[in-house]
């Protein structure tokens, strides 16, 4: 004899999961296991695991460069939705207070929610207002114990950063961290196809114990962002620039690269 509750769950939900249960698909991994290993791997969250295995929305390279007197970073200002250029008008780089801007690359959701955070800091460190500011070194050191921290936990922040800014004296900072934590410090950092096409641009400038000056900088970071858009099909020819100096630190652009693509005439199906 059935209630009336079986026979809902039997016109409305065969094969289904009851009311408020997870649905188990066949020959998936919940078929392979029984009911008391599948509660280690649900999550008791409404909408089951919060956990992402791939990036959705995401930004590609970072560029960044020491001059004689702070530091440059550079990001186009597209967030693809996949293969798709979704949204082209996204500012990828920040200036976090007088000697700190950041750059960042990857999951512009995840940087979203970390951008959060770090406000959060800028917000307390103004209400201390005993003019001490956050240095990039400490930013940048911060940033690795957080992403360590999530990729310890398999639930890792899909980016990679770029910090920079000067300290109190104006010597200049430059570091990367990415999503596994890793980090290092340099006279020039990248991001995704940067590293491979934007690195050797920028080395090949500088002049082993020295700087760049700030016009020349500016000038190798252009050519390294119209060689991006050529040959990274998730860039775009609009990026930004964020720079700091002992002067303070400023957001310009967005700017456009040179486009000449006389070169595609001599390329076979153009």
């Amino acid at each position: 004899m059935y209630n009336g509750q079986q026979i809902f769950q039997q016109q409305f939900w065969g094969n289904g999961p009851a009311p408020g249960q997870f649905y188990n698909f066949t020959g998936g991994y919940n078929a392979m296991v029984n009911k008391e290993q599948c509660k280690e791997y649900t999550a008791p969250g409404l909408f089951g695991t919060q956990r992402s295995s791939t990036p959705i929305t995401t930004g590609t390279s970072v560029v960044g460069i020491k001059f004689d007197g702070g530091v440059m970073i550079a990001a186009d200002n597209l967030v693809s939705y996949g293969s798709l250029a979704r949204y082209q008008d996204v500012q990828r780089v920040f200036k976090i207070n007088e000697k700190t801007i950041i750059g960042a690359g990857g999951d512009f959701a995840d940087f979203q929610s970390l951008k959060r955070s770090i406000d959060q800091k800028m917000v307390e460190d103004m209400c201390h207002e005993d003019s001490i500011d956050m240095k990039p070194k400490s930013l940048y050191n911060w940033l690795t114990r957080v992403f360590y921290n999530r990729r310890s936990r398999i639930n890792p922040l899909w980016l990679e950063i770029v910090v920079g800014g000067v300290d109190n004296e104006g010597v200049p900072f430059l570091g990367h961290v990415d999503l596994r934590g890793r980090a290092y410090e340099d006279d020039v950092v990248a991001t995704g196809f940067g590293k491979h096409l934007a690195l050797p641009l920028v080395r090949e400038q500088i002049v082993e114990g020295q700087l760049l000056s700030q016009e020349k900088a500016s000038e190798v970071l252009r050519k390294c962002m119209e060689v991006m858009y050529y040959r990274d099909c998730r860039s775009m020819s609009k990026y930004t620039v964020a720079v700091c100096s002992k002067e303070g630190s400023v957001v310009q652009g967005p700017f456009s690269v040179t486009e000449n693509w006389q070169l595609a005439t001599m390329v076979k199906g153009y």
